[in-house]
């Protein structure tokens, strides 16, 4: 039996994900050390941060920061490796002889928003403790479409405003767009406070995926043209033969099928940017605005009702919730699973990327929303209100008519009419057998 604290604890996360605002990174690291929910939630920007205490190691991270870890056995002493991908904690492992014990089922995803802690290690390993960090409101926002523009897209401009301040000066600025209601709020919203921060709008590109004629690129056009601003639309042509699923499978470490056809697209995206600008590295994109207004299509998902959407919170941002009995130990759950097909994507063509909507204000300002109020229980309802609702805000800022088209996913909206069911063939077990295929 073996029944000692952690002896060491090793953080393969690159200090260089985190992008904080208001406090240094060591900062940051102290209140994770210190465990306090609300000295947590006062960071603001995105991190993934490791810290120890005496015999508690605490580990926390954003929404769109994965973060996980490992407790492996040592003869003398228990080791505890986080990163933000499971075959950096594997090669590690291997490193140091101990990669017998490893299984990537058994490594532990680090729940958004909650403060994770382990102290101490036995045969068998017990449960980590779980703290609360964010807590929004819910449904107190008045029943006016308007008002609540307002302040969701006020919430958007502030995190943009302070990412575009902490860019280095003349940095150029990707908006990965495809002329929908999420990627068309950033980068309006973007555009207007470039102007006043006096920020040189030639920096701003509007990239949009092709893949051999997919509806989007026309609809970024239409999007932009109406604007006045289609000289910012940046056309990526790509060949869709390039796509491998598989690959982005290798890449997220996940088997989830929607997650891996919008991490291949994204791959693709990112390519072509890479392969055009060598040297761009800041890209911004609409990735939980979806999360946010609850804009999935609920008769895909049997155990979904309209009433445990608007009812659930954050369900969308967390799924079920840590101590339900749907909540994945090893991948988490809702965006804080899913983000990875935006992170990790571009990340491997070294790219920073940036998704204002996946930030607690942003997300507070979403809670607000009195969906149920709102819907009335109508589907149809509750997919027009993003749109609604957004461009009003966008309206309200810029003072620009933001044009809003029928939502289209990623993966379908960059490929050719029927091309989609052909580039991905593939189901979950497939992708799953493959991902665990690297471990055998």
């Amino acid at each position: 039996m073996i029944d000692r604290e952690v002896e060491r604890v090793v953080d393969l996360v690159d200090p260089g994900v985190n992008r904080i605002h208001n406090m240094s990174v060591e900062e940051a690291r102290a209140r994770v050390a210190r465990g306090s929910a609300e000295a947590v939630g006062g960071i603001h920007g995105s991190f993934a941060l490791v810290a120890r205490d005496g015999e508690a190691v605490r580990l926390a991270r954003s929404l769109d920061r994965p973060l996980r870890y490992f407790l492996a056995k040592r003869k003398d002493g228990p080791v505890l490796v986080a990163s933000d991908r499971i075959d950096a904690i594997h090669a590690y492992l291997e490193d140091e002889g101990l990669s017998g014990q490893f299984h990537p089922t058994y490594t532990r995803m680090v729940p958004a928003h909650h403060v994770v802690e382990v102290k101490l290690v036995g045969c068998p390993d017990p449960d980590a403790g779980y703290t609360r960090f964010f807590t929004p409101g819910r449904a107190t926002g008045p029943a006016d479409t308007e008002e609540l523009g307002r302040r969701y897209v006020r919430a958007l401009a502030g995190e943009i405003g302070a990412w575009l301040e902490g860019l280095p000066d003349a940095a150029p600025i990707g908006v990965c767009f495809s002329g929908g209601v999420d990627s068309g709020a950033v980068f309006l919203v973007t555009y207007h406070l470039m102007g006043e921060l006096k920020m040189n709008p030639a920096r701003l590109k509007a990239f949009t995926l092709s893949l051999g004629g997919g509806p989007d690129l026309e609809q970024a056009r239409r999007f932009l043209r109406a604007l006045d601003l289609e000289m910012f639309l940046e056309p990526i042509e790509s060949d869709p033969e390039g796509l491998d699923p598989f690959e982005a499978v290798r890449i997220t470490e996940d088997y989830k099928p929607l997650d891996v056809e919008c991490a291949a697209v994204a791959l693709a995206l990112c390519r072509g940017i890479r392969a055009l600008y060598p040297d761009w590295r800041f890209l911004v994109d609409g990735d939980g605005g979806d999360e946010n207004l609850k804009d999935y299509p609920i008769e895909e998902i049997p155990e979904l009702t309209i009433v445990s959407v608007v009812n659930n919170p954050l369900l969308y941002q967390e799924g079920w919730g840590v101590g339900r009995m749907k909540h994945s130990l090893t991948y988490s759950g809702g965006q804080s699973r899913s983000y990875t097909r935006t992170y990790a994507p571009a990340r491997r063509l070294g790219f920073e990327g940036f998704s204002p909507f996946t930030r607690p204000r942003v997300v507070e300002a979403a809670e607000e929303i009195p969906f149920a109020a709102l819907t009335r229980g109508d589907h149809e309802r509750l997919y027009a209100l993003k749109g609604e609702i957004v461009s009003r805000g966008v309206e309200a800022l810029t003072g620009r008519r933001m044009p809003v088209f029928p939502k289209r996913r990623f993966q379908r909206g960059a490929l050719a009419a029927g091309e989609h069911s052909r580039r991905f063939p593939y189901g979950e077990a497939d992708y799953r057998m493959h991902l665990l295929s690297r471990y055998s």
